[in-house]
């Protein structure tokens, strides 16, 4: 399977996850003009499994080094397939309070909360784990990223305008999902060996752990998401008929694009974990949240018609979250 094996390939694998995690979110946007976001998401979520496919057979299939996919999967142990589902299953929940908080708060709101709250408990969990890099620049840098979360909450509370359903709905939403999403790369990191060159037996690599984590996700939206379609937080409720009936082949690709690109950054991430630990790998990821705020402020014009002080405040959230993810990946070198 392939490997890197030096940290600054890792961090550029991070950078990558950082621009497909803040990116995703994108085709729901789009797609949720005319398609619920429960409906979006089981796309989506069929999309995570494809992707986890195309790399297992691919990238997961090929090099000299590890060990490949199919007999990766064939002797994982109970213990780990079920850490790396539980991690699925976890996940799913939070990845759906905060696409219900970009459809009632937008991109710009969502993210910097949801994401970033997430990003500061997920590095907390995984350093206790594994402690890898310097603490005193890992947890400033994680520092800077509440602030930046604190400023970003402030300017939407700031902000007037019939353009959102309700702020304040959306910041709760958002709060609870980066609480939830904090606690779920933990389950997939224990189910990974720690060599990926000599994987321990019964351990799943990158790729068969993404696979599963798939698969768990997938399986639980049989709960979660059945739970938003029919009691929306925002606009009509959905059904089963509804997704067959109305779906569109379009709609269908839209939502399996989300699923490809948010499973490409998490394959990357786990990949990198090999170099630069679990806590600064998600740490990097969860830049994430600057990618997706930058998508609503300059894209979608979110804060548009806002008072001219906000322009300070996402200036001031912009910096702190740049500087804060520089201390993060300067914490291993």
């Amino acid at each position: 399977m392939y490997i890197i094996h030096e940290y600054p390939v890792a961090v550029v694998f991070c950078i990558v996850t950082m621009l497909c995690w803040g990116s995703w979110a994108n085709t729901s946007k789009v797609s949720n003009k005319n398609w619920p976001f429960p409906m979006f998401y089981w796309d989506y979520s069929l999309g995570l499994i494809v992707a986890a496919l195309l790399f297992g057979l691919t990238m997961g299939s090929s090099g000299n080094g590890g060990r490949g996919f199919v007999n990766d999967l064939m002797q994982a142990s109970p213990s780990s397939i079920l850490s790396a589902g539980l991690g699925g299953i976890v996940f799913n929940l939070s990845n759906l309070l905060i696409v219900a908080a970009i459809s009632v708060a937008g991109l710009s709101v969502a993210f910097p909360i949801g994401v970033g709250l997430a990003l500061v408990i997920g590095v907390i969990v995984n350093y206790l784990k594994q402690p890898q890099g310097d603490p005193l620049l890992l947890f400033s840098g994680v520092l800077l990223v509440v602030v930046a979360m604190v400023v970003n909450a402030v300017a939407s509370a700031k902000t007037s305008g019939s353009r959102r359903t309700s702020p304040t709905k959306g910041i709760v939403l958002s709060v609870l999902a980066g609480i939830i999403m904090g606690f779920f790369y933990r389950f997939v990191a224990d189910s990974l060996t720690l060599n990926f060159m000599t994987p321990e037996s019964g351990k799943l690599t990158p790729y068969s752990a993404v696979l599963i984590f798939s698969i768990g996700l997938f399986l639980s939206n049989f709960v979660w998401n059945t739970y938003f379609m029919y009691k929306p937080v925002d606009g009509n409720r959905s059904t089963y008929t509804g997704y067959f009936v109305s779906g569109t082949l379009k709609r269908h690709l839209i939502g399996l694009a989300g699923g490809l690109i948010f499973n490409t950054g998490f394959l990357f991430n786990l990949i990198a974990s090999d170099k630069a630990g679990p806590a600064i790998s998600y740490g990097l990821g969860q830049g994430a949240t600057m990618i997706g705020a930058a998508w609503g402020v300059f894209v979608y014009k979110e804060f548009s018609g806002a008072p001219p002080s906000i322009t300070r405040y996402l200036a001031v959230m912009f910096g702190t979250f740049i500087i804060g993810l520089g201390l993060i990946v300067a914490a291993k070198l």
